[in-house]
């Protein structure tokens, strides 16, 4: 009777030959081991790094407040000194910091090993997170969520560089999903990020890489910063009824302002128009005037200072804004953003949405305050950035108000859709040609 195999492998089938052959695939020297410790290493960086910044950014906005609160008036001279200041350091030292820092890491993935020197190289976001602090203490409506994402895409790449690991678009696209998940708390939301927006070729073999920097860069964030919801528990709701008139109309008003916003950003930076080449002419000058505009509105109105997360902030609780809120910081954050200064514009977009919010709740005064206004940041937010599920993920995420998830999700769709009518450009994907081939 012929002999029976054993039902499972020998040990004795295990030779040093296919030990040293393990070892070469998995073993510390392996390809694949560099990459699981370049993510480890860098997503931890990232988590730490994001805290850092974000601790830092606050400060600067603490510290302005009480300049402002001191010396009322002198922001007038202040801001457009520092804006026409900034502008010229960054395009003198640091032109590849300028703007947001999402356009850079969407430009990165065409050559990321060249981008390593440029585009997410460790030099240029230092500047950016440099002169987006200092912008911060001038007054600027700018955030640091943007510049955040370009940070953590210059330390995954570093971190595979320093670990001999061929880079690709991935690694740029996990780490950018890492800072936006560490910036926000919002790890869900830093997923869908790098789906819809990062990566203009999503490829399904790039989840797992982007799913661990988020796990591990959002833990490191959490340890640090403390278990927090970023705009606090909100925990809204909106009856069934009144979100079938209130999405749409939030969706359209959010989608036309949100769409406005994108268009004018992508005018002024590639368009042929007189207003757009006496900017590029005139740059220094054209950032204090746009200097003048954000102190203008700054010390008339006392509200539209910085991020601007303080004023949403309470408009979601419902305590009551000026009506013109909306207007007054939709047109401080475009002039910041136009002017040239590194910065981003996430958190204002969101403080410009929470006013348009607060204008809509005197067309549903029966409704509950803290809903509409969330519906306001989620139409705007959407619109401008014309990505709506990582808009919904974020609002419900950063106000713990997943019970109004079917009403945003409606309200971010018909605003992606109403801004495509007035943008046809999304507005990062416009802005990273003009970082192209840098």
């Amino acid at each position: 009777m012929a002999e029976q195999s054993p039902p499972f492998p020998s040990f004795r089938k295990w030779t040093p030959a296919r030990y040293r052959a393990l070892l070469r695939a998995q073993g510390p020297g392996s390809v694949k081991f560099r990459t699981r410790l370049a993510i480890l290493i860098g997503a931890v960086a990232i988590g730490l790094a994001a805290t850092v910044f974000a601790e830092a950014a606050d400060a600067a906005g603490e510290i302005f407040s009480h300049f402002v609160h001191r010396y009322h008036w002198a922001p007038l001279v202040v801001t457009p000194l520092l804006f026409a200041g900034l502008v010229w350091i960054t395009r003198r030292f640091a032109p590849l910091a300028r703007g947001s820092g999402i356009p850079q890491v969407m430009a990165a993935q065409a050559d990321p090993e060249r981008a390593t020197g440029g585009l997410v190289s460790i030099r240029t976001v230092v500047a950016k997170a440099g002169l987006t602090l200092a912008a911060v203490l001038g007054g600027a409506s700018v955030g640091r969520e943007g510049p955040t994402v370009q940070i953590a895409a210059a330390i995954m790449g570093l971190t595979h560089r320093l670990l001999g690991v061929p880079l690709r678009g991935a690694v740029l696209i996990a780490g950018g999903a890492a800072g936006v998940a560490a910036a926000f708390n919002t790890p869900l939301a830093g997923l869908l990020f790098a789906i819809e927006e990062l990566a203009s070729a999503y490829e399904q073999k790039v989840t797992l890489l982007v799913i661990a920097a988020i796990a591990i860069a959002g833990m490191v964030a959490q340890s640090a910063q403390g278990d927090y919801v970023y705009f606090g528990l909100i925990g809204a709701h909106m009856p069934i009824v009144t979100a079938l008139v209130a999405a749409p109309v939030a969706g359209i008003v959010g989608g036309l302002a949100g769409g406005g916003f994108a268009r004018l950003m992508l005018m002024m930076a590639t368009g042929t128009n007189r207003v757009t080449l006496w900017s590029k002419q005139r740059p220094i000058l054209f950032a204090a005037l746009c200097g003048v505009v954000v102190a203008g509105l700054g010390v008339g109105t006392g509200l539209t200072w910085g991020t601007g997360y303080g004023a949403a902030r309470a408009m979601i609780v419902g305590v009551d804004a000026p009506l013109w809120y909306g207007p007054a910081k939709f047109l401080a954050t475009l002039s910041t953003a136009v002017a040239g200064l590194p910065g981003g514009i996430f958190a204002p977009s969101l403080s410009v949405g929470a006013g348009l919010g607060n204008l809509l709740r005197s067309v549903f005064p029966d409704s509950p305050a803290s809903a509409i206004v969330i519906l306001g940041m989620v139409g705007y937010f959407a619109g401008v950035v014309r990505a709506p599920l990582t808009a919904v993920i974020i609002l419900s995420e950063t106000t713990a108000s997943r019970g109004l998830m079917l009403p945003m999700f409606a309200t971010a769709f018909i605003a992606d859709g109403v801004s495509q009518l007035v943008c046809r450009e999304k507005l990062y994907h416009g802005l990273s040609r003009t970082f192209a081939m840098r």
